[in-house]
């Protein structure tokens, strides 16, 4: 799952840039760590200045150093949070909104942890009072500004409102006692007001929409209070024509409010909303990303090459940095000094229009993928989607876990009949594949040559991986007739076999039945990518996790309709090979199960012994060997699926001494689970962990019925 409740940061882009974002360290590189922290003690220090621009400019460098992991461990330890809280509420406006950027990017570059201390030194109580004053000046805005003072501050309290509704976000979304505080304090009615600026300013609303969606999902106490104007808010967001991508992006995110909010919505209007959030989620999918960048980056040299010519606009962006790099050096020594210094909001980077749009578009179509993940489930499983229960009941060890957990067991998926008419109508499965294909050629060469343009192929990467888990939802949801026949479902596993048969970083497929790298050379090609630090292998892992999820979900649909699958046994074998040696366990448990789906497949035709025994012995090495339990576990629960039935499964299982093999197995498998279950694996996990044991213990029955008959037939 995507959108768990793993406390997995979901979409958290960086977004207060300031002056500081041009600062450069005034250490030497020699004792880096320990000169790190001096300087953040001493930004620490300048807080507490007399003169506004130092506090200013020292909140300004803070919100640019947290983003070095030592040197946000230091602020942390030295109680940053406490001297910076009281900033929100300075006298001096821009230092209420230089205070805010720093404890934006503080409880961004954070994580969870930087959020849970805040929330320990009550960072919501100067929170929620600025959140309230911006209220207050928020409904003054709505009278137009007579003057450019009072613009510049109509401005300058909407910026600040925009920073705080971050960091309101990032809290709310990381602890329970800032979600409580959240629901205690009436917060909602400020964040609704912050979107119903939309029209005029998409930034506040776009953060708004962010926080909302997040605070609304499993909030009964919120939906509870939630006011019929705060819906028609949404609902005006919802229905606006979309003029930019940012605009769309907004009305994804409402989109996922409404969703949260649907038990809010009157019965006789249910249908009608599921059918507009998911026309929104569809027309955001239509959009073909890798043209839009080309688009956008041909519109960018047009605009460019009208500005200047190529040598003059390279000029002036030289001279425009090296001013910048040569004024930042005089405002550190200014400050240094002790001396005040002008504002510094002229430094900060002007944006690139073009790429901001890109990049909405891209997360828009992240978000909405993970939306329609979360409305083809009707609860959340457990993080290495391991869902499916064995045939046994729970034992006791499940349920007295499941009591300690608060007694929630893992839910079947089901779909509605107004979301499965929906997803119909907008032919949402179709448009989800489209977006499991591999980025655009084109916009990546583009994304490659400029730099400030890189970033997108991280985002357009995690929009397949994300189509790629939708799908394996989508299939797991719909019956045949609904994803198209027995014909669309072959065609889709040859395009399922296409994207893994070619590169993913641990191996490369030249052709569908040619595997180009040993096990041995994919074990030292991971060593030496681990060495250098590279960057792609969690992009990688991404990928197989959800590919062969979604090829996983797919042979499993086959099979159970007696559908032949177009991946012969040798190629499943090849590509399960390569899965097993990834680090991400749910990577792992999708590819055995993909090997017990195949061969219990083989186990019901003729002469397929050989290839079983290949298939038991591989799965076997697994569940022995193994650091991971759950692996373990779907292993052996492969191995049943395998070899169940059948005599030419039985003719294997005795060939590869599969009853000798489980005997050994039995007693560390359940000791493993005795010592580790509680401590290390979630309610969901032991419990398909217990039945696997409780079907080992079985199926060692079975085998010595089935050795038997083995001996007296010999």
């Amino acid at each position: 799952m995507i959108m768990g409740k793993s406390r997995a940061r979901r979409f958290k882009p960086v977004g207060f840039t300031p002056a500081a974002a041009v600062v450069k360290p005034m250490v030497a590189a020699g004792d880096q760590d320990n000169a790190e922290s001096l300087h953040g003690e001493d930004l620490l220090h300048k807080l507490q200045s007399p003169s506004p621009e130092v506090r200013e400019f020292a909140c300004a460098s803070i919100s640019k150093v947290v983003q070095q992991k030592q040197v946000l461990s230091a602020l942390l330890q030295r109680d940053a949070v406490r001297c910076l809280g009281p900033l929100l509420l300075d006298k001096c406006m821009s230092v209420r909104e230089a205070a805010a950027g720093a404890l934006r990017n503080l409880s961004t570059c954070g994580g969870f942890e930087a959020c849970d201390d805040m929330v320990t030194r009550d960072i919501m109580t100067p929170l929620v009072a600025l959140l309230k004053e911006c209220s207050t000046g928020l409904d003054s805005n709505l009278e137009p500004a007579t003057n450019s003072k009072d613009l510049t501050k109509n401005n300058q309290v909407e910026e600040i409102a925009n920073q705080a509704v971050n960091i309101l976000w990032n809290v709310c979304e990381s602890n329970s006692k800032a979600l409580s505080v959240f629901n205690k304090e009436n917060c909602v009615e400020i964040v609704i007001q912050c979107l119903s600026k939309f029209p005029r300013n998409l930034e506040l609303a776009v953060s708004a929409a962010y926080c909302l969606q997040t605070v609304t999902e499993e909030n009964p106490e919120l939906l509870a209070s939630f006011e019929a104007s705060a819906l028609q808010t949404l609902e005006n967001a919802l229905m606006s024509s979309a003029a930019t991508m940012e605009m769309r992006l907004l009305q994804t995110l409402v989109a996922g409010t409404i969703w949260n909010l649907k038990e809010r919505i009157p019965p006789f209007s249910q249908a009608d909303s599921i059918n507009a959030i998911l026309r929104i989620l569809a027309e955001v999918l239509s959009q073909d990303a890798g043209q839009f960048i080309v688009q956008m980056k041909e519109a960018e040299s047009t605009r460019l090459r009208t500005a200047a010519t190529e040598s003059e606009a390279e000029e002036a962006a030289a001279s425009l940095e090296e001013a910048s790099l040569n004024e930042d050096d005089e405002m550190v020594e200014s400050v240094v000094k002790g001396q005040n210094h002008p504002n510094f909001s002229d430094l900060i980077p002007v944006s690139n229009e073009e790429l901001r749009q890109a990049s909405f578009l891209l997360v828009a179509q992240k978000s909405a993928l993970e939306m329609i993940v979360n409305m083809c489930c009707s609860d959340d499983p457990s993080d290495d989607e391991w869902e499916e229960l064995s045939s046994s009941d729970e034992s006791e060890l499940c349920l007295e876990k499941s009591v300690a957990d608060g007694g929630q067991l893992m839910s079947p998926l089901c779909l509605s009949a107004e979301v499965h008419t929906a997803l119909l109508n907008h032919f949402i499965p179709k448009k989800v594949l489209e977006k499991t294909r591999f980025p655009d050629d084109a916009a990546l060469r583009i994304c490659r040559q400029n730099s400030a343009w890189k970033p997108l192929i991280t985002k357009m990467s995690a929009v397949q991986h994300r189509a790629l888990t939708c799908l394996h939802n989508i299939l797991s949801m719909l019956d045949i007739d609904s994803l198209g026949g027995a014909s669309a479902l072959q065609e889709l596993a040859q395009h399922l076999s296409e994207l893994v048969f070619t590169q993913t970083g641990d191996f490369v497929f030249i052709h569908s039945h040619q595997c180009e790298q040993t096990e041995l050379q994919c074990r030292a090609r991971r060593r030496d990518r681990a060495a250098a630090g590279d960057p792609d292998g969690p992009e990688r892992d991404e990928f197989l996790e959800a590919a062969t999820s979604a090829v996983r979900a797919l042979l499993q649909k086959m099979a159970s309709k007696g559908i032949p699958q177009c991946m012969t046994p040798e190629q499943v074998m090849t590509f399960a090979e390569a899965c097993v040696l990834s680090s991400n366990a749910s990577t792992r448990v999708n590819a055995v199960s993909i090997i017990g789906v195949t061969g219990s497949v083989l186990a019901k035709g003729d002469n397929t012994a050989e290839t079983l025994k290949l298939i038991g012995n591989f799965l076997l090495g697994i569940a022995t060997n193994d650091s991971s339990l759950v692996v373990s576990g779907g292993a052996l629960d492969a191995i049943f699926d395998v070899f169940a039935d059948g005599d030419e499964a039985e003719k294997a299982a005795v060939e590869i001494k599969l009853l000798q093999a489980f005997k050994k197995i039995q007693p560390a498998f359940k000791s493993k689970i005795r010592k580790e279950g509680r401590e290390k694996y979630s309610t969901d996990q032991l419990c398909v962990l217990d039945n696997v044991r409780t079907n080992l213990r079985r199926f060692i029955y079975y085998l010595e019925t089935v050795e038997k008959k083995h001996k007296n037939r010999i």
